[in-house]
């Protein structure tokens, strides 16, 4: 904007002084032409009067006669009709257009005055030098002076661009100025009001967050307690308790589950980093699937390398592997594999099957879903892919792979964390 600004105001500057200073140097050299032939008239006069005087008397014309003419002119010739012509100064030739030549028909010959073309361009531009230094000099001020303007009419909006910034990172009670300029002014009052709106939208979402989290909390709690007391029973067999247990494990998971998205939903961080094995942790959520998979006449597969080294935030990673091996037993087909894998300058997990890469990175965002039938809410991927960002990563379909494969890119531990 400043540089727009700037070019602008040296742009109209210049525009004004070239529609004001071509005519004004066109002037100024025809200017000084007729003066050139005012002076030059002016000397031929006297000129003419001598040699009359001179012929009159019956002597002869000689160069030091005609030699004061040359205050005015750079060459000086007569030319009588008895005798041999008389030249003083240099020898300018007259049809030389830029030439200024006067010349006077006596009664015994002809007298010449000459200024060469040098001369008159020289005289032409002394004339012209001040105007064109006033014309860079108002150039220069004109800059200056823009710049000075572009960078105060151009204050207020980099303000209100680094106050829409800190918006953007989630702190909405920023003090916002009004400003002279209309403009500024208007895109604050905006500000303002997006604010507000923010403030209150993120208020009731993190209360609507905290609120199902305690709710949930109580009935899992009981349900809890009623497995523990089952799984203490006389009655129970071996087998049902070693099922009831598996239950007791899935239900720590969801509360577990419960309090991480209610720390997304915050924006805090849930958890510590932890150097783990991403390959065993991959394994042991896969293990959790395969059951389920195989009732379901579907088969899981763990790939990857042997080892996989890492540092992060184990809860994040597992609950985005549950929402993308979910994903697969919905929308896929066939087999789904997973498998954690270093990828150089990242760590990889990929999760895929065997159905028909037809996605695109839209299925990402809340509302859109993959569903074939209209009953999908598109929420599933879209939260896989904030706590994916939450665990230091990022998600994203491989475009590249035959197949429908998800994968999910962690960065390497540091050196020294882990390697």
């Amino acid at each position: 904007m400043r540089e727009r600004l700037v070019a602008t105001v040296v742009g109209l500057t210049i525009a004004v002084i070239c529609l004001y200073g071509i005519p004004r140097a066109y002037f100024l050299a025809n200017l000084v032409r007729d003066t050139e032939r005012d002076q030059l008239n002016d000397s031929a006069t006297i000129l003419a009067a001598l040699v009359g005087e001179r012929r009159a008397a019956g002597d002869t014309v000689d160069p030091a006669l005609l030699r004061p003419g040359l205050s005015a002119a750079d060459g000086i010739s007569y030319d009588p009709t008895d005798g041999a012509p008389v030249t003083v100064g240099q020898t300018v030739d007259p049809g030389d257009s830029e030439a200024v030549t006067v010349t006077r028909d006596l009664r015994d010959g002809e007298l010449t005055l000459t200024t060469s073309a040098s001369t008159v361009q020289e005289d032409v531009w002394e004339a012209v030098r001040p105007l064109v230094t006033l014309g860079l000099a108002l150039a220069a001020l004109a800059a200056v002076l823009g710049f000075v303007l572009a960078r105060r009419l151009s204050l207020p909006f980099r303000e209100l661009a680094d106050t829409a910034d800190v918006l953007g990172h989630g702190r909405f009670d920023i003090d916002i100025p009004s400003y002279a300029v209309p403009e500024a002014d208007a895109i604050a009052t905006s500000l303002r009001r997006t604010a507000r709106q923010l403030d209150q939208l993120v208020r009731r979402e993190r209360e609507f967050a905290a609120n199902a989290s305690h709710q949930l909390r109580t009935p899992i709690t009981a349900l809890r307690l009623q497995l523990e007391d089952l799984s203490l029973w006389p009655e129970t067999t071996p087998a049902l308790r070693e099922e009831l247990d598996r239950g007791l494990g899935e239900l720590d998971r969801l509360t577990t589950s419960i309090d991480e998205l209610l720390g997304l939903a915050r924006g805090q961080r849930t958890g510590e980093q932890l150097d783990v094995d991403l390959a065993a942790l991959v394994a042991d959520t896969a293990g959790r699937w395969r059951a389920r998979l195989a009732a379901a006449g579907r088969e899981l597969v763990v790939d990857g390398d042997g080892v996989v080294p890492a540092r992060l935030i184990p809860g994040p990673v597992t609950q985005v592997l549950d929402v993308l091996i979910d994903n697969a037993r919905v929308h896929g087909t066939g087999r789904i594999t997973v498998g954690a894998y270093d990828a150089g300058s990242h760590l990889a997990v990929t999760v895929s099957d065997d159905g028909v890469a037809d996605l695109g990175n839209d299925v990402f965002r809340r509302g859109v879903t993959s569903r074939d039938q209209h009953d999908g809410h598109g929420v599933g991927l879209a939260v896989a892919s904030e706590l994916a960002e939450l665990a230091g990563g990022h998600l994203s379909l491989d475009h590249t792979a035959p197949t429908t494969t998800f994968v999910l890119w962690l960065p390497r531990p540091k050196r020294g964390t882990g390697d």
